[in-house]
């Protein structure tokens, strides 16, 4: 790379922006643009994102403050706060969700070989959603509670690399169990829930696809033993058990077998209780991957942290979803960075350093030379570093 080019250039350079024009074309975002295309739009909330600015007045005024850098920066004129917002209101947030699936695609290829600490070569997903909290007065189309207004991101995470295959953005009344519906099954992948998915219904229809859950069971659930396979309770496995759902209704939803196991965690000594449809790994590899769902919880704190979607900064459903499908789609760019040019760091260690260093001109490589360093400096315990391997 040119060493002309600032570190905020240099990043721009991984987003493929033949196949974005592609997708602006098909939306016609560009269409009677006169200032601030699509590409300055992504560079501008992509900036937001790496300096953690929080308004639209901080975005302008930091912006003008480098306006010398600005067209080396790929912005042709400055940025105005109320050209930024008519363009997140008006233009279809689609454009922004589709470049973030095509750096998905390109991220899971990079990292689809990464251990997450259970030998599987089966896709693992976790999937989970989480909701961010808005004031009812000003996104009153996201009706939540009686004063509250929120929407939910529900997020399928591969767990080979921590990178979301899969998100979903909706209201804050809009049950996880949904999005169950508009999941495409990969026969064959692991899918890890919590009890809120818990429909048998829909987990027979990922059954019939060919893949497998793993879940919890609720308190209560009326089934009957069918057999016991054996176990060995000093493991922590309690009982490895085939069961058949009893009533009427539930038997219908989900007429096969199940397996059942009970598990005695030896640390807290909680006793839990999955489901599975699995019935060839053994029952330690099933707690074990149960285990590995908190990573996408993982994943939401730590995008609630270092990723600007606390404070919106338009109040449309358009402009939120164009935020949160950009804060996305940086999140996955910096993560496609940070595995082209191997370096051995945390997410979170390179964008400490791109958050103060954007517009310095050297190389990336030799910009985060110093980034396990810091990494060691900052481990703290509560520290949330989800590409630290």
């Amino acid at each position: 790379m040119n060493i002309g080019k600032t570190l905020f250039s240099q990043v721009m350079e991984f987003i493929p922006w033949t196949s974005f024009a592609r997708i602006v074309y098909r939306y016609g975002g560009d269409s009677r643009v006169r200032s601030l295309a699509c590409t300055e739009q992504f560079r501008a909330m992509a900036f937001a994102q790496l300096t953690y600015r929080e308004s639209l007045r901080d975005i302008e005024t930091c912006l003008l403050a480098n306006q010398a850098k600005l067209y080396s920066m790929g912005f042709h004129s400055p940025v105005k706060r109320s050209t930024l917002a008519d363009a997140n209101e008006g233009r279809d947030w689609r454009i922004w969700a589709d470049l973030a699936m095509l750096l998905i695609r390109r991220a899971r290829k990079l990292y689809c070989n990464d251990s997450f600490g259970i030998d599987l070569d089966n896709t693992v997903y976790a999937l989970d959603a989480t909701t961010i909290d808005l004031c009812l007065s000003l996104f009153p189309w996201a009706p939540f509670r009686t004063t509250k207004a929120a929407v939910k991101l529900h997020t399928l995470l591969d767990l080979h690399g921590n990178i979301p295959a899969f998100v979903h953005i909706s209201d804050g009344k809009t049950h996880e169990v949904n999005v169950l519906d508009i999941l495409a099954f990969k026969a064959g992948a692991f899918y890890v829930t919590d009890r809120g998915y818990l429909d048998f219904s829909r987990l027979f229809a990922l059954h019939q696809a060919g893949a497998f859950f793993v879940t919890r069971a609720k308190r209560g659930m009326d089934a009957r033993r069918v057999c016991s396979m054996p176990v060995d309770r000093s493991t922590g496995i309690i009982c490895d058990q085939r069961i058949s759902l009893n009533g009427y209704y539930i038997s219908k939803d989900y007429p096969e077998q199940l397996r059942r196991i009970r598990f005695k965690n030896p640390e807290s000594g909680k006793t839990l209780v999955f489901l599975t449809n699995n019935t060839v790994l053994p029952a330690l590899t099933i707690a074990a991957l149960y285990k590995s769902r908190w990573q996408v919880e993982l994943f939401f704190k730590w995008i609630k942290q270092h990723l600007r979607i606390k404070r919106f900064i338009g109040n449309s459903e358009n402009a939120v979803k164009t935020q949160i499908w950009c804060a996305v789609s940086t999140y996955v760019l910096i993560a496609i960075v940070k595995k082209e040019l191997k370096i051995d760091a945390s997410l979170y260690s390179l964008l400490q350093i791109l958050s103060v260093s954007v517009f310095e001109k050297t190389q990336l490589s030799q910009a985060f030379a110093g980034s396990r360093l810091l990494q060691d400096q900052i481990n703290f315990a509560n520290q949330l570093n989800l590409f630290d391997f």
